[in-house]
């Protein structure tokens, strides 16, 4: 997609922007940096989200794991990871947390593995806040939310774009816009003289 579709599309969102609702899987987000080469800014997320979500808060949703460590009963959060949900919280997004899990694995070489899995949350929450959203524009190539969104289409109509990283889509997500489930897949690299603050000052 090229600076003028770009443009065509943000166009389109005008008048629909505050029946929009945003999902960010901001985990899913942070892995795009393999493919780019280049990690999404928090404020320049935010500034392109704003061209899709317009108005209430709530249907700009941040989903990130609480990471407290790997002591199950600690109530102290990583400064890293509270970092990033102030930032989210400054640029006006709804924090959705959960706690991270850590599990055991001999061949990590931290020895164990860090798991928050937000799948559930956001499925719920789409079908939850149906009544008060049209569109939805979903920061994650993840798979498994398309049983939602293809619920979403059948019984209430909704509209879903999925924006994500080439090599970070799911099978499920192509299936899903070649069924016409999802209207459409925005990939990251085309964006990237708006989310890519390095390169573009």
């Amino acid at each position: 997609m090229n600076k003028p579709e770009i443009k065509k599309l943000l166009d389109s969102f005008v008048e629909k922007r505050t029946r929009t609702i945003v999902i960010v899987d901001y985990g899913n987000v942070e892995k795009w940096k393999e493919s780019l080469g280049w990690k999404v800014g928090i404020k320049e997320l935010s500034q392109l989200v704003k061209n899709f979500s317009q108005g209430k808060q709530f249907l700009r949703r941040f989903y990130y794991g609480s990471d407290y460590g790997s002591k199950e009963k600690s109530e102290i959060i990583s400064e890293w990871c509270r970092a990033i949900m102030e930032k989210a919280r400054m640029n006006r997004f709804e924090i959705m947390a959960k706690r991270v899990k850590y599990i055991y694995n001999s061949a990590n070489k931290y020895g164990f593995d860090k798991k928050c899995d937000l799948d559930v949350e956001m499925s719920v929450d789409l079908i939850k806040e149906r009544d008060n959203y049209d569109t939805i524009v979903l920061f994650s190539g993840d798979g498994d939310l398309m049983y939602a969104i293809k619920y979403l289409k059948e019984f209430y109509n909704k509209s879903c774009f999925v924006f994500g990283a080439r090599g970070h889509i799911g099978r499920e997500v192509i299936d899903a816009k070649q069924e016409g489930f999802v209207e459409d897949i925005l990939f990251a690299e085309d964006f990237e003289y708006r989310l890519n603050r390095n390169r573009f000052n």
